[in-house]
């Protein structure tokens, strides 16, 4: 499968253009390929550590030039729908990434909202968690990743720990970032382009790649983050292109592009 036709592209960050503070060997090269094209770039991301500011921050810092109307989070996403519901979450958030939610009222919860929180995933926390979801508050999954890559190895995301939630109480949690359809789509809505022209790069094959195929765009998996051997084949269809990482899949793009010109 090629790349013709595309206009835009997705990217995801952490585990494609970087590892914590380091960047992924030749990004900050590749990515200034791809912008010196004529496509539109768009970073979208599932992460929920820290707010889009200091995520910009960090990004620049390692040497990808960024401002924030380039990035579209899943907290983005969280925080419109608690706007929408007018919901009072009960925030499960790492204290970096509460400041996205600066206006949202949170005293006497009515929903429980999980990202990634290493700090607050304990039994104290969950348990009243636990209790407000028995009570019908709904819970909200900002996403449910089943692991990422930090520097020391692969870590626990929150899908586990939402998965829990969802089995002790039987409670449905309404996911809103990748793998959703409506999160890929939201990224796009103001690029001008449709699905079919878009790509997306990633290295989780199920809600970088498996999640924007469902979208119609096309996927290219990245060998990098928190890839395993073996990724490729675990979801149907297959990525359409593997990459050994960003550099890479921007040869495939460009090289496409190049092909059609």
């Amino acid at each position: 499968m090629t790349t013709s036709g595309v206009k835009c592209v997705l990217i995801d960050l952490s585990g494609t253009l970087h590892i914590e503070d380091e960047e992924v060997p030749g990004s900050v090269d590749a990515l200034e390929r791809l912008r010196a094209s004529d496509l539109k770039v768009r970073f979208v991301t599932n992460t929920t550590k820290e707010s889009k500011r200091v995520l910009v921050q960090r990004l620049n810092q390692i040497g990808f030039n960024v401002v924030p109307d380039d990035v579209f989070t899943s907290l983005s996403a969280a925080h419109n729908v608690v706007m929408e519901k007018k919901l009072r979450p009960m925030l499960l958030l790492d204290d970096r990434a509460m400041e996205d939610f600066d206006d949202v009222t949170t005293e006497d919860p009515n929903a429980v909202v999980v990202g990634l929180a290493p700090d607050k995933f304990n039994y104290r926390v969950l348990n009243s968690a636990f209790r407000l979801l028995l009570n019908g508050c709904p819970l909200i999954a900002i996403h449910k990743g089943r692991y990422y890559r930090r520097k020391d190895g692969l870590a626990l995301g929150p899908g586990p720990f939402v998965s829990g939630l969802e089995y002790s109480t039987g409670a449905k949690a309404e996911v809103v970032g990748k793998p959703e359809t409506h999160f890929f789509l939201s990224a796009i809505s103001d690029m001008g382009c449709e699905p079919d022209q878009c790509v997306m790069i990633g290295d989780d094959v199920r809600d970088d790649v498996g999640g924007s195929q469902t979208a119609g765009m096309t996927g290219i998996l990245v060998k990098t983050g928190k890839y395993q051997d073996g990724d490729e084949t675990k979801i149907t269809p297959p990525p359409s292109h593997v990459a050994s990482d960003f550099s890479h899949a921007v040869d495939i793009i460009l090289g496409s592009q190049q092909q059609c010109s």
